[in-house]
């Protein structure tokens, strides 16, 4: 099995060399191509408008100027002289749930890959971004090899990713895994203005408190409980229960 790995953490973070350990307990053809920096909440974008420079780092470790969808195109398109079998996207440095999978670029890795036409999977681990305290690589290095194996044994759909979240606990405390759906929060970000050395405003995105629904049975409330979330997302984005409610009102003539 061929696996193509990426992220949207850069090419040095910490979380995508679990990540090679891990796709290393599954196959020996392991390939690397991942963004030369930090590309975090760039979501499913492209570069167009300047040129993608690509850096070998190593054998089969690429390092590429641009974004996590770019590098998949790349190592799809260029790199390889196959498709890969598997992409796995992450280990991102806090959890990718809710809402927050439409800014994630590690989703958008995943997203790439299904979109062509391979197995793909957004890994990432919870934490608490709070200064000085250590993320909890172990959960996710001891416990995705197994889930994987198990996820790869399912037969998926075509346009379907799976968004893979590790609870921010100890490896021992994971208290199993569920399959979820996706959670609803609030929108957790203000916007701080501050003023440079000569007085001119700029602004920082900041994050803050979030709030919304933890009901049972979304990727949020399962992380809270210390289960490892497994989120089913598709591509097609079509709302099909609204479908029939425009086609009459447009048949009626009551839309404009």
């Amino acid at each position: 099995m061929r696996i193509l790995l990426t992220n949207d953490d850069g090419i040095h973070a910490e979380g995508l060399a679990v990540l090679e350990r891990i796709a290393k307990t599954l196959s020996e053809d392991v390939w690397v191509v991942a963004p030369e920096a930090d590309q975090s909440g760039l979501a499913h974008s492209l570069t167009l408008s300047e040129p993608l420079r690509l850096r070998q780092i190593s054998e089969k470790r690429f390092a590429l100027r641009g974004t996590p969808t770019d590098c998949v195109i790349m190592a799809v398109r260029k790199v390889l002289d196959s498709k890969p079998d598997l992409v796995l996207s992450g280990v991102n440095i806090g959890a990718n749930m809710a809402d927050d999978v439409t800014y994630s670029g590690t989703v958008a890795g995943a997203i790439e890959g299904t979109l062509q036409g391979i197995r793909s999977m957004a890994l990432s681990q919870a934490y608490s971004h709070v200064v000085g305290e250590a993320v909890a690589w172990d959960v996710v290095e001891r416990h995705a090899p197994a889930l994987i194996r198990s996820l790869l044994a399912v037969d998926l759909p075509d346009g379907t990713l799976l968004n893979l979240n590790f609870p921010k606990c100890s490896a021992d405390a994971v208290a199993g895994t569920e399959v979820t759906s996706q959670g609803k929060l609030d929108f957790g970000l203000s916007i701080d203005e501050r003023a440079d050395g000569r007085g001119f405003p700029y602004f920082w995105l900041r994050f803050g408190e979030r709030f919304g629904d933890f009901r049972a049975g979304t990727d949020i409330h399962a992380l809270r409980e210390n289960r490892i979330s497994v989120t089913p997302l598709k591509l097609d984005l079509t709302d099909y229960s609204v479908q029939d409610r425009l086609a009459r009102a447009l048949s009626e003539g009551t839309v404009a």
